[in-house]
């Protein structure tokens, strides 16, 4: 608990006069950061590619006065920024676009495009809001780094590569991000959501967001002509009895109060009305929390497979052979007590009608590494809303009326979401670091 002593200390000497002047000063510095944030929109770059993108994150802080070292996990950033005795304290933002083509009429709407290794051209979008998050970690860098006198500590900011891929932090880490670096004792990151307004924040403690698993199975079978299918070994059948069958983890096997999500996203196989091919191609993503939730399932999705198989009178040389991708997004676990620490300062900072409990989620996050990597770390990931007042009313706060993460039509409301966002990253730090 000694480390949240600076916690009480801010939110006893912090009042209306130090609210107002860090209102004011982001608000000063609102404009330039928009500018900032149109730009990257306009210029997004996808996963390990984000070469413009890092050289822009490292000048803009080293401009703010931190020590910059890029590279980092191939194109990760990191700054630090030695203040004093005091924690160590990271903040994280995410640098990577995605393969999506841009369609929200946006006069800075991104035109770039990319060619996608079987699929061909798509355009390239900041569909998930890295660009917002960028823009607001920037501001808030600024924002710290020209009130040194207001607190003591260092500060590690770093600019993370393909978090769409769920690789970059792995990297970083791998690249030595806690042994070169000052190691952290608090990481906080920020991310937006398209479902609360802009001007409101979500935090909630425990689990926020998901494990993931991308699992593929490769059916196998005997083909030959549609009309005599005594002939062959279905794979096509097989492999629809395995998708069937998989339901019922969730539904038969697992407890009702545990979540989880099988999903077969993709099914592939046949090339002809009347041919029984040789091959079917099951491509599922798996969600859940626990790492023990996450072994049950992916124990089960193996010995479904294979029963249904044997069930087929499928030989042993034609089993189907299941495959685990190694990029596996571990889920976002947000600490008690530093989640607590922080929801307090955002209520005395915003009100409590700016700030709600937010929804644990199936979406999957790599920033849940910092602390997977050292349990004895406080980590917490919060949201800043982003939907525009006007469009969130008019969907009457219907989540399903509005475009999601990962839409073409997803478009933040830039001044007030990166205003928020900086005004909640500077407090969140100052809420963890030493006061002077």
């Amino acid at each position: 608990m000694r480390r949240f002593v600076a916690a009480a200390i801010f939110m006893t000497l912090s009042g209306p006069a130090a609210a107002d002047a860090l209102t004011d000063a982001v608000a000063a510095d609102t404009p330039y950061l928009v500018a900032l944030y149109t730009h990257l929109h306009a210029n997004p770059e996808v996963s390990f590619q984000e070469v413009e993108t890092s050289a822009r994150m490292a000048a803009e802080l080293k401009k703010a006065g931190f020590v910059v070292t890029t590279g980092v996990g191939k194109t990760g950033v990191v700054a630090v920024l030695k203040n004093g005795d005091g924690p160590v304290v990271m903040l994280r933002a995410d640098m990577d676009g995605l393969p999506v083509t841009e369609e929200t009429g946006l006069p800075y709407a991104s035109k770039k495009t990319i060619q996608v290794p079987g699929v061909g051209t798509s355009g390239v979008m900041h569909a998930c809001g890295h660009d917002i998050h960028m823009a607001s970690m920037v501001g808030a860098a600024r924002r710290l780094a020209a009130t040194k006198g207001e607190w003591s500590g260092t500060l590690v900011v770093i600019m993370q590569p393909a978090e769409e891929r769920g690789g970059g932090a792995r990297d970083m880490l791998a690249d030595g991000l806690y042994a070169r670096f000052p190691k952290p004792a608090h990481v906080i990151g920020l991310h937006d959501s398209a479902t609360l307004p802009a001007g409101t924040l979500g935090i909630s403690d425990g689990y926020v967001m998901a494990n993931v698993d991308s699992v593929d199975i490769d059916v196998k079978g005997k083909g030959g002509h549609g009309a005599y299918p005594h002939t062959t070994k279905d794979p096509i059948v097989l492999a629809s009895r395995i998708v069937g069958a998989l339901q019922t983890l969730i539904s038969r096997e697992l407890d009702p109060q545990t979540p989880a999500v099988v999903t077969v996203g993709a099914f592939n196989a046949g090339t002809k009305h009347n041919i029984i091919s040789d091959g079917a191609h099951l491509q599922l993503t798996v969600r859940s929390y626990s790492d023990e939730t996450r072994q049950f399932l992916i124990d089960g999705i193996k010995r479904i497979v294979r029963g249904e198989a044997i069930a087929a009178g499928m030989p042993e040389e034609l089993m189907p052979v299941v495959n685990v991708a190694d990029e596996f997004t571990p889920a976002t676990y947000n600490t008690p007590i530093q989640t607590g620490v922080l929801k307090e300062a955002f209520v005395a900072r915003f009100g409590a009608d700016k700030v709600k409990p937010y929804k644990p989620e199936m979406g999957g996050e790599d920033f849940s590494r910092f602390y997977r990597e050292d349990k004895s770390i406080e980590s917490t990931l919060f949201r800043v809303g982003a939907v525009k007042q006007s469009t969130y009313d008019a969907a009457g706060g219907d989540p399903t009326k509005l475009p999601s993460l990962h839409s073409s039509k997803f478009a933040p409301d830039p001044e007030p979401t990166i205003r928020t966002g900086v005004e909640a990253m500077v407090t969140a730090a100052r809420a963890v670091l030493g006061k002077r």
